[in-house]
């Protein structure tokens, strides 16, 4: 008898369990936080925020948005801005309040590393945030520049203005036509 080997089948991310991923939402002290910044934290304190979709633009009420980051000095390093983790709520709206991060000096423009878990993926997902006002630096970004450009702006969050402080809107769509461009790690 011949054995036919096959590949191990893949497994569904989660099922989560809200409250050790996103305790605060259950009235308990946070493992992580989506508040980076305390008002001692040097830089331009600013907020990023959004909603996460599904392929046919629904929020997604439930997945779990991270961030790592480096300081307004560019560094990952003790009292920089460093993790934070957020649960989306019912309409899939996230946000993280903390400090632009600086350039690192390696020709890499400012920005975020995100990682999206949800219900029904098989793995997570992993993009990068750029600043709609780091044009420059972003035009130089190796990263940014390998993606193509009818699809680079779904990496860019847009500045708004208002009061209080600066507030980067940045979407991200898991499918369809907007699909933020994602990245293999």
């Amino acid at each position: 008898m011949t054995q036919t080997l096959k590949q191990t089948p893949s497994q569904t991310v989660g099922p989560y369990f809200a409250y050790a991923w996103t305790p605060e939402l259950y009235g308990r002290r946070p493992l992580a936080t989506n508040r980076l910044a305390t008002h001692e934290t040097p830089g331009e304190h600013i907020r990023v925020e959004g909603v996460v979709y599904d392929g046919e633009g629904a929020p997604i009420r439930d997945c779990v948005v991270e961030i790592w980051q480096a300081g307004a000095d560019g560094k990952h390093a003790p009292g920089a801005a460093g993790f934070g983790r957020c649960g989306t709520n019912d309409a899939g709206y996230y946000f993280f309040d903390t400090v632009k991060p600086g350039g690192h000096g390696d020709g890499q423009a400012p920005h975020i590393a995100v990682t999206v878990f949800a219900r029904g993926m098989l793995s997570h997902a992993f993009t990068r945030l750029h600043f709609s006002d780091e044009a420059a630096a972003n035009a130089a970004d190796p990263v940014l520049s390998s993606v193509p450009d009818d699809r680079r702006g779904t990496l860019i969050a847009q500045r708004a203005d208002v009061p209080g402080g600066a507030v980067y809107r940045f979407d991200i769509h898991l499918q369809g036509d907007q699909e933020t461009v994602f990245f293999d790690c």
